[in-house]
């Protein structure tokens, strides 16, 4: 065995220890500098504050810098989408919601649910018309699958869409809609006598409105509404005409859930980092915090979880970019990743003592906000069934 001279190994980065950025590729390297980039320059000086007002006021503009830097609908081919890869569109979900989740949620919801709706369900019309300007941010989308009564159990939705002669008229209520109150085109699934389908809904459409949901303590970043659809009158083209049943939506969920895995680890980044260096910076009794040793067992026990839930999301994004990523494995990157982010944020939390609950600093907010990443696109119960089902080969869903 040769001798290894420990003056000749790489010096270690303190934030990140483990080496992870050897796993990537210089391509990769290059996608996720430029979007924290662009981020530090168009949201990471105002994102307390968005926070805090509970809004963006210059929504519109965002979304077009976000399209401008191809982040949306970053991992479709086509249609002015930028075609890159799964692990490409994950590092950039990381970096996005290193600034906060509301934005990631922005950037999920508009490409991995209702751009991913149309370019995997719709018809060459509706990738034309929409695909296009959505990757430029010059629309908006959201996704209208949730409703007041129905969460984790979609087979059961309440909105229906019934013929009318060649149109079709939509009845019924979304709620918990990201981006509803500014979008300019939802995908609706409803209920019709062949079973649930898929709709691309003008928000102009008279009959549709999508009224904000106030007085949200978590996602503040973020514009949540309801869908109301009262006759809504469509064209017999507004039908996604590939989408049948619950594989159409649930197979955009799970686009999006791949996203979360990513994402979340971006949360978790943020706050340790900042508990790292408040650690190093904040003197008790005379020394750094970080010289103690339960402060140091805590950022141990941080780091170790960001990294090994880094290490399966890029597993993860392996096996997508090859195709062989199946939906139950998203799951377990779900799961694991978003329930040891906010264990990571309450961590960082507690480091930062009072100073933990202030804007000042970004861990308070990442934490309320994966709050809503925990319960969104299948809750840790769904999740904990669906591995629980691959473990025994039992559904214990019913």
């Amino acid at each position: 065995m040769s001798h290894v001279d420990p003056t000749k190994l790489p010096v270690l980065d303190p934030t990140d220890p483990a080496g992870l950025d050897d796993l990537l590729s210089a391509d990769e390297k290059a996608i996720r500098g430029a979007v924290r980039q662009t981020l530090d320059a168009i949201a990471e000086p105002y994102i307390a504050e968005w926070f805090e007002q509970g809004c963006i006021p210059n929504i519109k503009e965002l979304t077009r810098e976000l399209g401008s830097l191809g982040v949306l609908g970053m991992h479709l081919d086509g249609y002015g989408c930028a075609g890159m890869t799964a692990t490409e569109y994950g590092l950039a979900c990381l970096e996005i919601e290193a600034t906060d989740s509301g934005l990631r949620s922005l950037v999920s919801v508009q490409g991995s649910l209702a751009m991913f709706a149309i370019w995997r369900w719709g018809s060459e019309e509706q990738k034309q018309e929409w695909l296009p300007r959505m990757a430029a941010g010059e629309a908006i989308g959201c996704f209208g699958l949730t409703e007041p009564d129905v969460g984790s159990d979609p087979a059961n939705l309440q909105t229906r869409a019934r013929r009318d002669g060649s149109d079709w008229i939509l009845d019924g209520r979304k709620m918990w809609i990201s981006n509803a109150p500014y979008a300019d085109v939802a995908v609706v699934w409803a209920h019709t006598e062949d079973g649930i389908r898929g709709f691309v809904v003008p928000t102009d459409t008279p009959g549709f409105s999508a009224p904000e949901i106030k007085h949200k303590l978590s996602l503040r970043a973020s514009a949540t509404g309801e869908l109301i659809l009262d006759g809504v009158r469509l064209p017999e083209s507004a039908m996604l005409p590939e989408a049948r049943g619950l594989k159409g939506p649930l197979s955009c969920l799970n686009e999006a859930r791949f996203g979360i895995v990513w994402g979340s680890l971006g949360a978790a980044r943020s706050s340790l980092e900042a508990a790292r260096r408040y650690s190093i910076d904040r003197v008790q009794f005379g020394r750094p915090i970080g010289g103690f040793q339960l402060t140091q067992q805590k950022l141990a026990d941080m780091s170790l979880e960001y990294i090994k839930g880094y290490l399966l999301a890029l597993h993860l994004g392996r096996r997508k970019d090859q195709n062989t990523l199946r939906p139950e494995q998203v799951s377990i990157g779900k799961l694991n990743n978003v329930r040891e982010a906010i264990e990571i944020c309450r961590t960082a939390r507690g480091i930062l003592g009072g100073n933990g609950i202030s804007l000042e600093y970004p861990v308070i907010r990442h934490m309320v906000n994966l709050e809503s990443v925990l319960t969104y696109e299948g809750t840790v119960e769904m999740h904990t069934l669906v591995l629980g089902q691959v473990l025994t080969g039992q559904s214990a869903f019913r």
